[in-house]
């Protein structure tokens, strides 16, 4: 790491400016998401050039790489849109509310269901957002209030992140740095993401009816924690790939157990402490006449897709080969900050990219609505109508967002953050604060990978300047920091208010997300601490 990168309070303030204005103007001043995130570019580009010495040149490829990593998460987003205005215009969402209710009439156990375990399940084998674009409409479905409907998958998926998708994120973090100890590695990142896993489903719990929701809940939270979280510590030295994926899997067979239980089975008088919870004023005779199979069939077809194209690694590899990226030079700034030549530049593969199963999930949705008679002349001109207005403010919000985040990381902003962090600490203080570096590197880019990607490497160069200091736990802390830090990622709250025509109410997210980061962040990196003296 060659440079002379000026870490001192005046160039760090400046690098956490353009961060610290995007909470204010999302939060605080309640601006569009799409307004937010572009003056968000302007800042971080006049910094760039003017405080960090970085050239036209070097901004404007760090532009052109935040245009093609928002790519990568928009066409998530366009084809979810299809997916759920194809399943609404069909009057699908009426029925799957309706049926439900005759398998469980508790609102908390199916709130659970979906937007713990069934989210979680998705991001184990599927992730890139899908969780939050599928679940959230059909917690919608279920009348969950849509702001709910988005913080309930995005705290109940957020511990899935690292190991899931098949374990790109540890696949990545090994790739950027060499990590002797990966068996100790992998169980302190075990042991750290338990904790947000637990603190999500006493979450959701407490959001559906504070302490009685609570009490409820207890032990269906306790059963599907211990699957999630002490399946993924049982697994995950011995295959980090499917550490996620298969409590996942294990978690919806308990769900069915448990809800044969008349506990969770029946109303559990709850309904009137319930906020988040309104009958839609809907007739139930207006509903189609399908069954609640029948309704979910195009994401059924999702999720077997998921399954046999990513969940089989054979398979998988097949279909990766056929990628495609555009190539960026070299550049540098003033500072002798030099990003290196990258051909391809985090490549595409659209065979195994989520949205391609979601524009198919949308095209059976198509065909599969209309072999039920639930369509007419003008669905598709709605269906894609809708998708078109929705899909407006989220693509200018991402951009915007990815694009301020790459242009930060090009000049050196990013790594003026951590490097001001790491001067400043001893190995203790440091340990406690990897949580929160994989915290800022997951807000910037929306993206438990990409933040490990990011500073790792810086992680390591510190490990080796610092004596006493621990790579696997420090690693393991960056790792869930990252993973907890996406409920706040601007990128992934606007999937969520796009995909529940919520837009614009951004900051009402904000809310809840950051109360959930706040407490996981302080206990991963108290336990972070614990760790290190015990084994560090």
């Amino acid at each position: 790491m060659d440079h002379n990168l000026p870490v001192d309070l005046l160039h760090w303030s400046l690098a956490v400016l353009p961060l610290a204005l995007l909470l204010i103007m999302l939060i605080v001043l309640k601006w569009s998401a799409g307004k937010s995130g572009w003056i968000g570019v302007a800042v971080a580009a006049l910094i760039g050039f003017f405080m960090f010495e970085a050239s036209l040149e070097t901004l404007a490829v760090g532009f052109g790489k935040g245009l093609w990593e928002a790519l990568f998460i928009l066409l998530v987003v366009w084809f979810a849109l299809l997916l759920y205005h194809s399943t609404e215009e069909a009057g699908a969402f009426e029925v799957i509310r309706e049926e439900i209710k005759q398998h469980s009439e508790n609102y908390l156990f199916l709130v659970l269901g979906f937007g713990w375990v069934f989210s979680s399940f998705l991001q184990g084998v599927a992730g890139f957002g899908v969780p939050i674009a599928v679940v959230a409409p059909l917690l919608v479905g279920l009348g969950v209030k849509p702001i709910a409907a988005i913080v309930i998958p995005l705290i109940g998926h957020a511990w899935a992140k690292m190991f899931g998708t098949l374990g790109i994120g540890w696949i990545a973090t090994t790739s950027a740095v060499n990590i002797e100890d990966t068996t100790a590695t992998l169980l302190y990142t075990a042991i750290l993401l338990w904790i947000p896993n637990l603190i999500a489903g006493f979450m959701i719990c407490w959001m559906v009816a504070r302490w009685k929701g609570v009490k409820e809940g207890f032990l269906a939270v306790v059963v599907i924690s211990l699957i999630h979280g002490g399946g993924q510590l049982a697994i995950v030295t011995f295959n980090p790939e499917l550490s996620a994926f298969i409590p996942g899997i294990l978690a919806v067979g308990a769900l069915f157990l448990l809800s044969k239980m008349k506990r969770y089975s029946e109303k559990a008088g709850l309904e009137d402490e319930t906020d988040i919870i309104e009958e839609p004023e809907t007739d139930p005779e207006d509903k189609p006449d399908i069954s609640l199979h029948q309704a979910l069939m195009p994401y059924y077809v999702l999720t077997g897709l998921s399954i046999v194209f990513l969940g089989i690694p054979q398979i998988q590899s097949f279909l990766a080969q056929f990628e495609y990226g555009f190539s960026f030079p070299a550049v540098e700034t003033g500072y002798g900050f030099e990003m290196e030549a990258e051909d391809p530049y985090s490549p595409i593969a659209p065979l195994t990219h989520p949205g391609f199963y979601l524009l198919l999930s949308y095209i059976f949705s198509h065909f599969w609505y209309k072999h039920l008679g639930l369509t007419n002349e003008d669905t598709t001109k709605n269906v894609f109508s809708k998708m078109k207005d929705n899909a407006l403010g989220a693509t200018l919000s991402i951009t915007g967002f990815l694009t301020t985040a790459m242009i930060m990381e090009n000049s050196g902003q990013t790594n003026v953050l951590a490097l001001g962090i790491a001067e400043v600490s001893s190995p203790v203080v440091y340990v406690a604060l990897a949580n929160v570096i994989g915290i800022i590197g997951a807000f910037m880019t929306s993206s438990n990978t990409s933040s490990n990607v990011l500073f790792a490497p810086l992680h390591g160069s510190v490990v080796d300047s610092m004596d006493k200091l621990s790579l696997p736990i420090v690693i393991a802390g960056q790792s869930t920091g990252a993973s907890i830090g996406n409920v706040v990622a601007p990128a992934n709250i606007v999937l969520g208010t796009s995909t529940t025509n919520t837009q614009g109410q951004e900051s009402e997210v904000y809310k809840k997300t950051i109360l959930f980061l706040l407490i996981s962040g302080v206990l991963v990196s108290a336990t972070s601490v614990l760790l290190y003296f015990l084994f560090g």
